[in-house]
């Protein structure tokens, strides 16, 4: 092969060279298109947004009425579980302005606008659970609803919600033209107002479990709010607040640390605890569903405590054997998460003093309820189906009267009746349906009204009887 050859094999062709900056430009179009679709510090107005913040932290005047006003109203909602209505009073609380001013003054080091977003920021949650205790005392409605219940104690989901939303909430507020609808989304579903009006419910009960669990809640939310402002203040470089006073500029900055150091590590091992908790609930969750089951033994409830480290188990039916027992928990053992737990098994026939207690207690009446209640529909289905189809026999037993043969039997036993006639008569009382036949008796004229009646009577009798009908109606024409 020549050499003129082997070049040719190795040349560039024109074609080759407009694929490569095909793909180079492709590549690069690529890359612009995705910083510019992440990208947020180009539309990001610092100052503005710094201004917008301090013009929200403020709490006189207007800003009061209108948190006392959403306050009366989502403690309505709580009351009376309406969702849409506690919706509507976060849509016009005033208490994330605070709350966003603590995490920005944090990352700006405005020790000014820290203090004036934690003075107002403790008021407003003063007035809010005055006002909630307020109404919950005079209410004659105090009710536990699943909307109270379900704002009592954190989960794992709170503290992801707070975290981003108050990354959409910063966000939003530092694009220039505030996204007015991001605002009003992260209102609703950090949902600040709702656990302060638990907090006064608790209070106005007495039950400090829920005042306390519902604070913590509010808590949380507030923190992560504002640590995420913290951070998207940092990541977007808000400019430092400057002070004249070197001494002051850097003791400020020394605060600020502090705070932000006190704020995030606390936060970091909430998190992590609330989710070692969230996941030891849903293993036992899908241990009991997976693993604890026996033919003709069922389980009728389980409990599991993340503190203890207890699952308790209830089962009633056929009793399962102890090295069925056994082998559950050496499951146990080998699971994820579970490793330290205790399984304690109760079944219905064990007859110890323990067992007999728990079941005698609200696993018994809940067992007896579910019961009662299935029966109820059983029997009310039985007895609709008796009424369908006595009326159906009733209707069957019109339809093949023998109306010639009776006619005759009465024109020759009764000389007073004029016309004999029958007819099916509908009634309800608009709950069930009934068909009735019904016998009309037209008498001649002049006929003594005792004689009447007693004829009457005895035809009646006798139609039933030889009919076989308790359901049917004799009457005279008027």
């Amino acid at each position: 092969m020549s050499t003129s050859e082997n070049n040719n094999d190795i040349k560039i062709t024109p074609n080759d060279e407009e694929f490569e900056n095909v793909k180079l430009n492709t590549w690069q179009s690529i890359k612009k298109f995705l910083s510019e679709l992440f990208d947020i510090r180009s539309e990001t107005d610092r100052d503005a947004t710094i201004e917008a913040v301090k013009k929200d932290i403020s709490f006189k005047g207007h800003t009061a009425w209108i948190l006392i006003f959403s306050i009366f109203v989502a403690s309505i909602g709580l009351n009376v579980s309406s969702t849409a209505v506690v919706i509507g009073a976060m849509l016009i609380s005033p208490l994330m302005g605070p709350i966003v001013g603590i995490g920005l003054s944090v990352a700006i080091n405005d020790v000014d606008t820290l203090k004036r977003s934690l003075i107002n920021l403790g008021v407003m949650v003063f007035l809010s659970v005055l006002t909630a205790f307020l109404y919950f005392k005079l209410s004659p409605l105090t009710e536990e609803t699943p909307e109270l219940i379900a704002r009592t104690y954190p989960t794992i989901l709170d503290v992801l919600i707070a975290i981003f939303g108050g990354l959409g909430l910063i966000v939003a507020k530092t694009k220039s033209g505030t996204i007015a609808s991001v605002i009003f989304g992260v209102a609703i579903a950090t949902a600040l107002m709702p656990p302060l009006c638990t907090v006064g419910y608790g209070l106005a009960i007495g039950n400090g479990s829920y005042a306390l669990g519902a604070l913590y809640l509010f808590s949380i939310n507030a923190v992560f709010i504002a640590l995420a402002t913290f951070i998207v203040s940092k990541i977007l470089q808000f400019p430092l607040v400057r002070y004249a006073n070197s001494k002051r500029r850097k003791r400020t900055a020394q605060i600020a640390s502090l705070i932000a150091i006190a704020v995030m590590v606390p936060s970091v091992w909430l998190f992590i605890k609330l989710l070692e908790e969230q996941v030891f609930e849903n293993k036992t969750k899908e241990f009991v569903k997976n693993v604890i089951n026996y033919d003709g033994a069922e389980v009728v409830k389980f409990t599991q405590d993340y503190k203890s480290k207890n699952i308790d188990v209830y089962l009633i039916g056929r009793p399962v054997p102890q090295n069925k027992i056994d082998e559950w928990l050496k499951e146990m053992e080998t699971t994820e998460s579970l490793e330290q737990t205790q399984l304690r098994i109760y079944q219905g026939a064990d007859q110890s003093g323990e067992m007999a207690a728990k079941l005698s207690g609200e696993i018994k009446a809940g067992i007896l309820e579910d019961l009662y209640v299935k029966n109820e529909q059983i029997i009310q289905g039985k007895d609709e189906k008796i009424r369908f189809l006595e009326n159906e026999l009733a209707l069957l037993k019109v339809q093949n009267v023998p109306f010639k043969e009776l006619s005759e039997e009465i024109k020759i036993n009764y000389d007073n009746v004029e016309t004999f006639s029958y007819s099916n008569k509908i009634t309800t009382n608009f709950k069930d349906t009934d068909t009735l036949p019904v016998i009309n008796i037209r008498w001649k004229k002049n006929v003594p009204y005792k004689e009447r009646k007693a004829d009457l009577k005895k035809i009646d009798a006798w139609i039933k009887f030889k009919m076989k009908l308790d359901t049917l109606q004799v009457s005279e024409y008027p």
